[in-house]
């Protein structure tokens, strides 16, 4: 297709060497056409000069003129003759007056004065130059347009080393855009232009980036695990404390809020690693999102009639489910309907709907977006769509026209 796009910049580059083409042979042909025409009229002028001069001695000679020089009384002159034989220089010896009446009428013209008040006229045909002229004009068109023929191809060609080379940048710029942090622009052999310093540069910042992300994911992973310990500490003597005391149940809840989060935590540091595999099997839909629903405790509604068969892994299935369904409870209103269609499922609150980051940027850990979606930390989408990546299922979000967030999982992709 960017062979065809005239926008490509193979085609701009061609254009140029087109435009640079006819722009030094526009020079060039101006240049040989006015060399050639003051060339013709050189040669005119001598012919009336030569001519002239002989006719003059033969009229002071002999009182007459040859058959082919005329002998007139200067009111006798045509218009533009006696104009041009009055307006000449004192210092020339004849004057002249182009008569061009295209296409196939070229005279040159002179007047001289001559002894007894008299002008000899004489014309000289000039159609031979001037059509000379004309065919160097249409040869200087037809040599250009061949060049054109034969340059611009070539051009267009010469470019493709430098176009594989960008379209190749481009590839890896997006395969580092979609999460593969190892790809490389790599080096382009003998090349130093600035196409190879650009790939440098974006490799560069490819390696940055990458030594970066993975320090904040062991950072992430580390604090985890260091957390997890004594959280197991915590939560045990939580459960020691009195059941019937107000302060001892607090300190259980956040102990499980703590725990949880630490287990998000790990989970996401597991999906950044690339270290979750799917294990599928046959899973009968419906039945799955139905139970994994109830199991929730929450009420929600669930509508699976056209639910079929699929080829996935249930606890991820599962794992994706209650995080959507969570996440439409805790920051959405009711009523939260869940449909199942084929391999589809279909989680939908009636709250103000995704903040338009979200839907821009995707879910973003440890930011919830808007103050109407309610408090949070974040990770339970996050973790939704590095598990439906797993699967290699679509995730998406959206807003329903009549309000509320749709959250969208096909698992047949």
């Amino acid at each position: 297709m960017a062979l065809l796009n005239p926008r490509a910049l193979r085609w701009k580059i061609a254009a140029l060497t087109a435009a640079a083409c006819c722009a030094v042979a526009s020079v060039i042909g101006v240049l040989v056409h006015q060399a050639m025409a003051q060339r013709g009229d050189r040669t005119g002028h001598e012919r009336l000069a030569a001519r002239l001069t002989a006719a003059e001695r033969e009229y002071t000679r002999t009182g007459s003129a040859p058959l082919d020089v005329e002998v007139l009384a200067p009111e006798r002159l045509d218009a533009p003759l006696a104009r041009a034989l009055a307006a000449k220089d004192p210092a020339s010896l004849y004057a002249t007056w182009y008569d061009r009446k295209p296409p196939n009428w070229y005279w040159l013209w002179a007047a001289m004065p001559v002894e007894g008040g008299r002008v000899l006229v004489f014309r000289t045909d000039m159609s031979s130059e001037v059509r000379g002229l004309q065919l160097l004009d249409r040869s200087i068109v037809k040599a250009v347009l061949a060049a054109l023929l034969v340059v611009v191809p070539l051009a267009a060609l010469a470019t493709e080393p430098m176009n594989r080379r960008l379209r190749r940048g481009s590839r890896t710029a997006r395969a580092i855009a979609d999460g593969d942090l190892d790809a490389r622009i790599g080096p382009a052999g003998r090349a130093r232009d600035e196409i190879t310093e650009m790939s440098a540069a974006v490799d560069e910042m490819a390696a940055a980036l990458q030594r970066k992300l993975e320090g904040e994911r062991r950072f992430t992973a580390d604090v985890a695990h260091e957390l997890r310990t004594p959280l197991m500490g915590l939560s045990t003597a939580a459960g020691l404390l009195p059941e019937d005391d107000e302060a001892a149940e607090l300190v259980r809840d956040r102990a499980r809020a703590l725990n949880g989060l630490v287990e998000d935590l790990l989970e996401i540091s597991r999906l950044d690693a690339g270290a979750e595999r799917a294990r599928t099997d046959a899973v009968p839909l419906g039945e799955l999102v139905t139970d994994v629903v109830r199991r929730t405790g929450t009420r929600t509604h669930v509508e699976a009639g056209d639910a079929g068969v699929v080829e996935t892994d249930p606890r991820r299935v599962e794992r994706i489910v209650v995080n959507l369904v969570t996440n439409a409870h805790r920051h959405g209103t009711a009523p939260v309907e869940v449909t199942v269609e084929g391999a589809r499922i279909v989680v939908r609150d009636h709250g103000p709907g995704f903040p338009a980051a979200l839907l821009s940027e995707g879910p973003q850990r440890f930011r919830t977006g808007t103050a109407e979606r309610g408090r949070g930390h974040g990770l339970g989408l996050t973790i939704a769509l590095g598990q439906a990546e797993v699967l290699g299922a679509r995730l998406a979000f959206a807003n329903a026209p009549d309000g509320g967030a749709v959250a969208t999982l096909d698992l047949d992709v």
